[in-house]
């Protein structure tokens, strides 16, 4: 119980660090904000006439969507910073402090479900701007916002294992980038995936990034009138499906990404 608090307790510290780090470099914070409501405006005003929806309300089927990139996206900044401390020897300072080597990525992880709920913030107010609505009760709204930060802390524990395996920064942007993006598109995030080709659509139907989206969409009541019925398990129990995925990431991530670091701090 005592190395749990003190374990808890350094992560907060390492959180607390985290957090602050926005007051000297507000550009981090600008970029976190500013970017996803620059993808809101423009999928909603360029695509928002050309993809056509049963219903035709393509801005409420989009902005679930643009949330799960951003999301992802969100949590490409943790293996930033990991690489970052590395490259700056912020990790040998670590090292020299009498502190659980476990509470850096614990932190780091932690700090960056502040990011993303600015980051939802600021893109529910855009959403609200062009036509976005929660049609569901406020749990359910809740529940859905919820869902996104959850994965997205998952997700923030691959990056961290990223981050300590990877050798720079440049590596990082290159690699979270050709993650992300095939995760994101292939999927139910902008486009319907009914026309998609075959082997497209299978991947797309088991992607839970997709499972991800039609939970949050769900909880949002934004399941277009019209909709045909999921036929796969992941999409017809999307919430499920991607809870399961979260206690998976986080249960094979979060160790080897501490498993990672304690090399690395060996190594510096």
């Amino acid at each position: 119980m005592i190395g749990i608090t003190h374990l808890l307790a350094d992560s907060m510290v390492i959180a607390k660090r985290n957090v602050i780090k926005i007051k000297r470099v507000p550009e981090v914070l600008v970029f976190v904000l500013v970017a996803p409501t620059m993808m809101t405006l423009m999928f909603s005003y360029v695509f928002g006439g050309s993809i056509n929806i049963s219903d035709g309300s393509y801005r409420e089927f989009l902005i679930a969507g643009i949330f799960a990139q951003s999301m992802l996206f969100g949590a490409t900044s943790t293996s930033v910073a990991v690489a970052e401390d590395k490259e700056k020897g912020i990790i040998d300072r670590f090292r020299s402090l009498p502190m659980s080597q476990s509470a850096v990525l614990a932190g780091r992880t932690a700090s960056d479900i502040i990011y993303n709920v600015l980051t939802l913030f600021v893109m529910s107010l855009t959403g609200l701007v062009v036509g976005w609505r929660i049609n569901t009760s406020l749990w359910e709204g809740l529940a859905g916002f919820g869902l996104l930060l959850a994965f997205s802390y998952a997700f923030s524990w691959i990056m961290a294992f990223v981050g300590v395996m990877v050798p720079s920064v440049e590596v990082i942007n290159n690699a979270g980038f050709m993650v992300v993006m095939p995760l994101t598109f292939i999927a139910n995030t902008f486009v319907p995936i009914e026309n998609l080709p075959t082997v497209l659509r299978v991947f797309a139907e088991w992607n839970p990034i997709s499972a991800l989206t039609q939970g949050a969409r769900e909880l949002f009541g934004n399941i277009p009138l019209g909709a045909p019925e999921p036929t796969v398990w992941p999409l017809q129990n999307p919430v499920a499906y991607t809870l399961i995925w979260v206690l998976v990431i986080i249960a094979i991530f979060a160790p080897l990404a501490n498993l990672g670091y304690r090399k690395a701090v060996k190594q510096g």
